[in-house]
C-alpha cells in the first residue's frame, strides 16, 4: 500500500539558523546556571545533610528537595526564575506555586491549604512538646498561654473565589487547641475572635493580619490572661496615635517573585492606616529607694512573647501591651514557624536570668501539622 501520509515540511533557511542560535543560547544558559550552582555549592552556604536527618526524610525526597531549593538561590537560576515569574504574571496572571490569587486582588499562601504528610502525628508531636514546655515552665513558677492564629484562607474565605480549602483542614485548629486544654495547657483559638471581622482581619496582599485583626487578637489574649488570674506588670499606660494612610508592600507579592517589577505591573498595591503606640507612664508601685528599684528589677516586664512574624506585624505587640496595660518582652522570630521564637528565647540569658511570670506563645494554624523539625532546646 502506498504511503499516503504527508511528507514533513522542510525547514526554511531562516528557521534552521534560528534553531541553531536557540540551541547555543540554551546551552550557554545551562552552562552559566551550572557554574553558578557549583560556585554556591563550593562557597559552603549549602547544607547538604540536615543534622537531624531521618530515614523518612530520605525516602520521601526531602533531602534532595532541600538541596535543590538552596541551589535555586544561585545568581543565574534565581534571576531566570524572576524573569519566568514576571512573564507568567504579565501573560496569565499566574502567581506561582507558593501564592494563589483569590478575588479582586486578594492573595493567599499555598501553605495554608496544603495537606501535610503525617499531619496528625506532626500535630501530636508538637502538642507533646508544648506540654513538656509547660511542665518545665511550671517548675520555675512561669505560666504558659498558647494562642493559635487562624489561617487567612479560613477567616477571609469569602475572598477565595475559585480557590478551594480542603475539608480535612476544617477542624485542625479547634481539635488541637482542645487537646492542649485537656492536657492542662492553657490555649486559645483566635478564630472565633477574628471570624466576625471577616476579610477586615487580614491584609489583602500579605500573609498577616491587619491592625484590626491584630488589635482584636490582642484584646482576646488579654482577656484570657485576666481569666487566668494574672496581672501583667509594671503597670503602664499607652497612647495610640493613628498615622496617615501609606502603601504597605505585601509579603505575598515578594513570595510570588513579583516585588522587583515596576509598581504598576505588580498586583494592585495596598494602602493601610497604621498606628503608633507609645508608653505614657510607668507606676512601679514600690519604694523608689528600694534595692530592687535601684537595680531596675521592678521595671522588668512580667510577660514575655514568643512566636512568628504575626507578633511582629500590624502593631500586634503594641496592641497587646496596651490591652495588658504593661510592657511585654518580645522574642518572636520572622519565619520562626512553630518553635523558632521559643528556641531563641529559651536559649537566651534573658530567660535564664530574668524569667517572666507568664509566657505567651503565638503559633500560626498552618504550622500545627507541619513536620516538627526545630526541637526545643533549653539553656543550661
Amino acid at each position: 500500500m502506498p504511503d499516503s501520509s504527508p511528507k514533513p515540511a522542510m525547514p526554511s533557511e531562516f528557521t534552521a539558523r534560528i534553531s541553531k542560535l536557540s540551541g547555543w543560547v540554551f546551552a550557554a544558559f545551562l552552562l552559566a546556571s551550572f557554574a553558578s550552582a557549583v560556585w554556591l555549592l563550593l562557597s559552603g552556604k549549602v547544607e547538604l545533610l540536615a543534622p537531624n536527618l531521618t530515614r523518612d526524610a530520605i525516602l520521601h525526597g526531602e533531602v534532595t528537595h532541600k538541596i535543590a531549593k538552596q541551589l535555586s538561590m544561585a545568581a543565574v537560576p534565581e534571576r531566570a526564575a524572576d524573569l519566568e515569574r514576571a512573564a507568567s504574571w504579565l501573560t496569565f496572571h499566574d502567581t506561582g506555586a507558593r501564592v494563589r490569587p483569590g478575588c479582586e486582588g486578594w492573595l493567599f499562601l499555598t501553605d495554608e491549604m496544603r495537606i501535610n504528610r503525617h499531619a496528625q502525628d506532626n500535630a501530636d508531636a508538637k502538642a507533646a512538646a508544648i506540654l513538656d514546655t509547660q511542665q518545665r515552665l511550671a517548675k520555675r513558677g512561669i505560666a504558659l498561654l498558647v494562642a493559635v492564629v487562624p489561617d487567612k484562607s479560613r477567616i477571609a474565605s469569602a475572598q477565595l473565589c475559585d480557590l478551594r480549602r480542603p475539608a480535612q483542614l476544617q477542624n485542625r485548629a479547634v481539635e488541637w487547641v482542645e487537646a492542649l486544654n485537656k492536657a492542662g495547657v492553657k490555649a486559645i483559638d483566635l478564630a472565633p475572635t477574628l471570624q466576625p471581622l471577616g476579610a477586615e482581619a487580614f491584609l489583602r496582599t500579605d500573609t498577616h493580619w491587619s491592625e484590626i485583626g491584630a488589635s482584636a487578637a490582642a484584646k482576646a489574649i488579654a482577656q484570657q490572661v485576666q481569666a487566668m488570674g494574672i496581672s501583667a506588670t509594671p503597670h503602664t499606660e499607652y497612647d495610640l496615635t493613628v498615622q496617615s494612610p501609606a502603601r504597605r508592600p505585601g509579603d505575598l507579592v515578594r513570595l510570588a517573585g513579583l516585588d522587583w517589577l515596576p509598581l504598576t505591573s505588580q498586583p494592585a498595591p495596598e494602602t493601610v492606616t497604621s498606628s503608633q503606640i507609645n508608653a505614657k507612664k510607668v507606676d512601679t508601685q514600690s519604694d523608689a529607694n528600694s534595692l530592687d528599684d535601684l537595680f531596675g528589677d521592678t521595671n522588668l516586664p512580667s510577660v514575655a512573647l514568643v512566636g512568628t512574624s504575626f507578633s511582629r506585624n500590624s502593631n500586634f505587640l503594641g496592641f497587646l501591651e496596651k490591652a495588658l496595660g504593661a510592657p511585654v518582652t518580645d522574642f518572636s522570630k520572622d519565619g520562626g514557624e512553630f518553635s523558632g521564637g521559643a528556641n531563641n528565647y529559651f536559649k537566651n540569658l534573658a530567660f535564664k536570668d530574668t524569667p517572666p511570670k507568664l509566657l505567651i506563645w503565638e503559633i500560626p494554624e498552618r504550622d500545627i501539622q507541619t513536620p516538627y523539625s526545630e526541637v526545643i532546646e533549653w539553656a543550661k
